[in-house]
């Protein structure tokens, strides 16, 4: 457990415990989108059956939530709205509960009206990415500026990965280390594999695929995968890619592949709402990130399918059982990674990669933090 590397020692109560103790707890995310840090709030409130708030409710794109989980929504305007409409709303929270976070704004927010003194409950801030190696200029100024006027107030800070960790500390010196804790993303193994159950009814199924998803931003390398797939089209003619998600890039991307003439062997799928049941059809699934907090998609990958090529966008990757990596924006390399995971037996591997996401459990995760605070 990455954890005991920093000799933080965190001693587990049952998680039926747990919830028994710690039923005073809130969770807090800037909007419904779903990406991977909202969902990861999500999962953990509904562990443990606590209520969640979203200062903006998206108009697509959006997680789903079952009847026995209702989020609450502040504005469906502006996020600025949202921030605004916080204060009343985390009212009812003020003292007496545990609220975490995610988002380093929303974090620094909330660190901020606990110094000023409104709130008096404990604060856990998750960290998203680090900020701090993706953004560079104004953006990266307004993030160290938000970090000295919110960060101080965190009793705890979960990080994704020991390198995220080492990042953060790295700039973030006026937090004491001890604060900073690293836990695994979590997942919920048994809805993501009854997800992946779901009929497909799609022609572009019907042939052989590998798949990736993601926003269409830079930070996803879906050029770097294009010019990787156009390295192995020749050797596999059959073969063609499912590009799901949506974003800035959409048009780029779709020039570059007609600039390969590649139209009818990639296919920008858009944004769908379960991706799974094509991860698991797929020949194999690539994640092509450049940087990343921790890519949770590649855990839902690798809970459905064997084969799996990954860059190393993050920490940690490296340590999933029988995953193909490559170094980040390398077509080369990439190339090499998926080749080798199409021609691999992965059988042997399954058990592994089984037992690694069951340590991951989304009660297990949110149980060990309220340990740790």
């Amino acid at each position: 457990m990455e954890i005991g590397r920093f000799c933080l020692e965190i001693k587990l109560k049952p998680v039926t415990e747990m919830v028994a103790d710690n039923k005073n707890v809130l969770f807090v995310s800037m909007s419904d989108v779903a990406n991977g840090a909202e969902n990861v709030l999500a999962m953990a409130a509904r562990a443990i059956n606590a209520p969640i708030i979203f200062l903006q409710k998206i108009k697509k794109n959006r997680l789903t939530f079952s009847a026995n989980q209702q989020p609450v929504y502040i504005t469906d305007k502006s996020m600025i709205a949202g921030f605004l409409g916080l204060i009343k709303s985390i009212k009812p929270y003020r003292r007496g509960f545990i609220i975490i976070s995610t988002h380093s704004y929303l974090n620094a927010y909330l660190g901020f009206l606990k110094r000023i003194g409104y709130l008096k409950s404990q604060l856990i801030f998750r960290e998203c990415t680090s900020v701090f190696k993706r953004y560079r200029g104004l953006k990266r100024l307004s993030y160290k500026i938000a970090y000295k006027i919110g960060y101080r107030a965190a009793g705890l800070i979960i990080c994704q990965t020991a390198l995220m960790r080492q990042q953060f500390l790295d700039e973030i010196t006026f937090v004491q280390p001890e604060r900073v804790i690293v836990k695994d993303n979590p997942i919920d193994l048994e809805k993501t594999l009854a997800k992946a159950e779901r009929p497909l009814n799609d022609p572009d199924t019907f042939s052989d695929f590998i798949c990736s998803a993601g926003r269409l931003i830079p930070e996803k390398g879906f050029d770097v995968l294009i010019r990787a797939f156009n390295g192995i089209k020749d050797q596999y003619p059959d073969l063609n890619l499912l590009l799901f998600g949506d974003g800035p890039q959409k048009e780029k991307l779709a020039a570059l592949i007609k600039t390969y003439n590649l139209q009818g062997r990639i296919l920008l799928k858009g944004w769908i709402d379960n991706p799974l049941p094509y991860f698991k059809k797929a020949r194999a699934c690539v994640v092509s990130s450049l940087k990343e907090g921790f890519p949770n998609v590649l855990l839902e990958m690798a809970a459905v399918n064997p084969v799996i090529v990954s860059t190393l966008c993050a920490g940690g990757i490296e340590a999933i059982p029988s995953i193909e990596t490559a170094e980040v924006n390398d077509v080369n390399a990439l190339t090499a990674a998926i080749k080798k995971a199409l021609h691999k037996n992965a059988a042997p591997g399954k058990k592994l990669v089984d037992q690694y996401l069951s340590s991951r459990a989304p009660d297990m995760f949110i149980s060990s933090i309220l340990s740790a605070l």
